[in-house]
């Protein structure tokens, strides 16, 4: 054989070793996600998925095909349930299809999947198109989307938490009974149902008093401390005793400015207060401060009379840190923190046969306000009279567990029999008001508790390891956070330039060294 032929040979495998490789790369993949927290490799929880399904599960992703050339997160979406199918033994299959080349686009509106507008600049020329990047999922006659999808933050638990719906027949559907009669769903919680509904929940409105569905994963309650009659309450004791799950939304205070100035009005307990106690959850009449606070902007008279705006630190609205959650406990063990608006303090004190645990928790240097209650943010001195007495960690939510004993004894005095069951009480819930709402880490936290009320303990922890842009607020103290800013100009600005010019310094004298 002549040298000629010898490397004609070797071209022709190394060619075909490069086609199947290329062939199979599509099944034989490996990613190394460096993430804190493995946003990019499904749980044990999504891989083990596969074994509760009898039948097959496709996924389909209608993506537009401009949308997946301009932008990268169409193919990290591919990517991530490619994984899905990689651990499903051949029971999930997935395929990606344009709506446009198919012209699917009314086909998909029908099932839910709708197209978004979005501006891009091509060639000079600015235009506007509608893209789909809709998730339909299907397993035996069953149907499920995710309407529009353009990151992995959620879209683990999407995905896993629909098709475990779909296998089980089961659709996770959450009542809120809004209690508080100057509030609405349209005016102050439309942000909170949207996302719940985006999460794969159905939400249904209770009136107060009516009867709870017994078929609910959940029941919201928001409000209701002055509004919510023996009736009203006995329908909740009466839910919680068969086994339904309830988080209390509770205010203490109603603040007002019908005078001018904000005040802050103690309601009169109607029942509600008295029952959380008996499960033990005492939410205290009094409001809790903190040196970990928002900054709000505050509109004040100047000298001569004219308006003059301030920002001025409000400890009324407490920033809960990622310290402050609980990292034992499902809902917070991811914890990235929390705004609360005027929020009333916990005091825990189960009866036996519950456990209860708290999840939220202000810093060591919060203190109370137990009285007058002088909430205007020009009245600041006034804020800090009972700091000496009253300072220390508070808690701020909690969570409880087991059979709840009744608090509405039946007729004969037995005591009846409860089923094991869950509920979570926060003293505050201006936090999911749209009014105040300006952070996504509130809803995120939200939707863990509704998770764990919902017994989804094995993948609340995916949603919990979505990536964020957390918050620049870990230094509290004035003094450490200056230190801290003086170090990091000192190290940019001096260390590293001096310790580049050093090493250029080094090298050159070297290299001369060698050539002398």
């Amino acid at each position: 054989m002549t040298k000629k032929h010898e490397n004609m040979i070797i071209t022709a495998l190394s060619v075909a070793a490069i086609a199947l490789a290329l062939l199979l790369s599509g099944r034989l993949w490996l990613r190394l996600d460096l993430t804190a927290s493995g946003l990019y490799t499904i749980s044990p929880a999504s891989r083990g998925i596969a074994d509760s399904l009898e039948g097959q599960v496709k996924i389909s992703y209608f993506l537009s095909d401009k949308l997946r050339r301009l932008y990268p997160q169409p193919e990290e979406i591919i990517d991530l349930v490619r994984e899905y199918v990689t651990y499903s033994n051949g029971k999930i299959r997935f395929t990606v299809r344009d709506p446009a080349r198919e012209g699917l686009e009314a086909d998909l509106q029908q099932l839910g999947i709708y197209p978004r507008q979005m501006q891009s600049v091509e060639r000079n020329e600015a235009t506007v198109s509608n893209v789909f990047s809709g998730i339909l999922i299907e397993y035996v006659e069953k149907t499920d989307v995710i309407p529009f999808v353009f990151s992995l933050e959620t879209l683990e638990y999407d995905l896993t938490s629909r098709i475990r719906a779909l296998v089980s027949g089961k659709t996770r559907e959450a009542g809120i009974i809004l209690a508080d009669s100057d509030k609405s769903f349209d005016r102050n919680y439309r942000n909170l149902t949207g996302m719940l509904q985006s999460s794969g929940y159905k939400v249904r409105d209770i009136p107060p008093g009516d009867e709870i569905p017994p078929g609910l994963s959940e029941v919201i309650l928001i409000g209701g401390v002055e509004t919510l009659d023996e009736t009203a309450l006995s329908v909740i004791d009466g839910y919680i005793r068969g086994g339904g799950k309830v988080f209390f939304l509770v205010e203490n205070f109603m603040f007002s400015t019908a005078t001018g100035r904000m005040e802050a009005i103690p309601l009169n307990d109607g029942g509600l207060l008295a029952m959380l106690r008996s499960y033990g959850a005492d939410v205290r009449s009094e409001l809790v401060l903190d040196e970990s606070c928002l900054t709000i902007t505050y509109q004040s008279a100047a000298p001569g009379g004219m308006p003059a705006i301030r920002l001025v630190r409000y400890p009324f609205w407490i920033s809960v840190t990622r310290e402050g959650g609980n990292p034992d406990h499902p809902v917070t063990s991811s914890f990235a923190g929390l705004d609360l608006f005027w929020a009333s303090p916990l005091a825990l004190d189960p009866p036996d046969g519950l456990e209860a645990a708290p999840l939220l928790s202000s810093t060591p240097d919060a203190w109370l306000m137990t009285r007058d209650f002088a909430v205007e943010p020009d009245q600041a001195f006034l804020f800090t009279q009972e700091k000496d007495e009253t300072s220390g960690e508070k808690v701020l939510a909690a969570a409880l567990s087991g059979r709840f004993p009744p608090y509405f004894k039946a007729g004969d005095g037995a005591d009846q029999g409860g089923a094991e069951s869950r509920i979570i009480v926060i003293g505050n819930s201006e936090f999911v008001n749209d009014e105040y709402l300006n952070s996504e880490r509130n809803l995120t936290f939200f939707l863990l508790a509704a998770d764990w009320l919902a017994n989804d303990d094995d993948i609340i922890g995916i949603r919990s390891r979505a990536a964020g842009t957390p918050r620049l607020d870990r230094i509290r103290d004035p003094d450490k956070e200056s230190a801290a800013m003086a170090f990091a100009r000192s190290l940019n600005i001096v260390v590293i330039p001096a310790a580049v010019l050093a090493f250029a310094i080094v090298c050159g004298l070297k290299r001369r060294k060698k050539t002398a």
